[in-house]
């Protein structure tokens, strides 16, 4: 069974230490879904010689369909995530149809040059989801993060066991979405799965100066800093190895 822990902060990388857990992913605003992390983070994030680490490359919020500047972006992107030395890389891109856009990923693909390469969530959105992940085997990609085409991983975990048995032990299934101490064990059963992907949130209030100002369109998380839960991630790991 492998952990994955989904970040955006470093003080959640020395969380993922602490616990002991064998990747992370790094990203930047998971509130959107995850986006590229800066070059710091990656660079903070590698002092962590013990953890995995795999690099979101993902340039804005919205849809999976980029054009040829945004690719270039992302392949300017995992270029250096590769420099910095970074273990792999999280990708998808799709067609304005809602398939895999082939091309595009064979592009990125060439670019990691023997990194590990995830594909993300992107899958979920796909109309044909049999055919795609045969096309992401084929790209050949490490692992699929997958909810199963739902909302989140519980209630997707019919589908997932699916994927599992459809993918033969060619490519990894990794379940993410939603995996919590209270369904991860459950999860992992009803699908199969060895590998998960979770987050641990929690949200810490800081005390801040009252002003008229606000950072964003929602002046309430000002004084938010959301950051992985070492008593959580301690509890899924007590609740799947015990």
């Amino acid at each position: 069974m492998k952990l994955e822990l989904c970040i955006d902060n470093i003080q959640s990388v020395e969380t993922a230490s602490k616990a002991k857990l064998d990747r992370v992913e790094l990203c930047s605003a998971l509130t959107l879904g995850g986006l590229t992390p800066s070059y710091g983070l990656i660079k903070q994030a590698l002092h962590f010689k013990e953890l995995s680490h795999h690099v979101m490359i993902r340039p804005r919020a919205g849809n999976f369909i980029f054009n040829q500047a945004e690719i270039e972006m992302m392949i300017t992107d995992i270029l250096i995530a590769q420099e910095l030395g970074a273990n792999g890389v999280v990708i998808g891109i799709l067609t304005k149809n809602n398939d895999i856009d082939i091309q595009a990923c064979k592009k990125l693909i060439s670019a990691a040059d023997g990194m590990d390469v995830t594909f993300h969530r992107a899958f979920d959105l796909c109309r044909e989801p049999k055919t795609a992940l045969e096309q992401i085997i084929d790209l050949g990609c490490t692992r699929l993060l997958t909810s199963g085409l739902k909302k989140t991983a519980w209630l997707g975990r019919e589908n997932i066991a699916q994927l599992v048995q459809q993918s033969k032990g060619r490519m990894q299934i990794m379940a993410g979405a939603g995996i919590n101490s209270k369904n991860a064990l459950d999860i992992v059963k009803s699908t199969g799965v060895n590998h998960i992907h979770f987050s641990a949130k929690k949200v810490q209030y800081e005390q801040i100066t009252k002003t008229d100002v606000s950072m964003g369109s929602d002046s309430s998380c000002d004084n938010q800093i959301i950051t992985a839960d070492l008593n959580e991630i301690e509890q899924i790991k007590l609740n799947l190895f015990k």
